[in-house]
């Protein structure tokens, strides 16, 4: 299985990653990061990311009814320069963990950094 290190300098290898992080969305902590924060205080935005994902992921109006454990798979937020991809990651012990992916919106592809993020967060699980 990856490291967390090892799976977060990967994510900053996306093209327009400024910076990324594991979190868990119970606690608000982050587990690891890399790179910048938006806020220059990676436990600041690891808090505020956690608490706009647990809104989210507890919301009945987002549920999945296939699947009540994991309502979502990921979230993608934008601004006017940057997007924030948060892909949801489902563990067999049922932890509450989140790879988050700031990137850069003018260097930035944003599908194929969704895309690149859901393969990270197989490989820290499965691998």
């Amino acid at each position: 299985m990856p490291g967390i290190e090892d799976c977060l300098s990967a994510a900053m290898r996306i093209a327009g990653a400024r910076g990324a992080g594991l979190l868990d969305w119970g606690s608000g902590l982050a587990l690891g990061t890399a790179g910048d924060s938006p806020a220059d205080d990676h436990e600041a935005t690891a808090a505020e990311a956690t608490d706009l994902i647990r809104l989210a992921a507890e919301s009945l109006s987002f549920a999945e009814p296939s699947d009540p454990r994991l309502p979502l798979q990921d979230l993608i937020l934008t601004t006017e320069r940057s997007y924030h991809l948060f892909r949801l990651i489902g563990t067999v012990f049922d932890s509450r963990l989140l790879l988050h992916l700031w990137l850069d919106r003018e260097e930035a592809n944003l599908a194929g950094a969704r895309m690149r993020l859901q393969a990270l967060a197989e490989e820290l699980v499965l691998g």
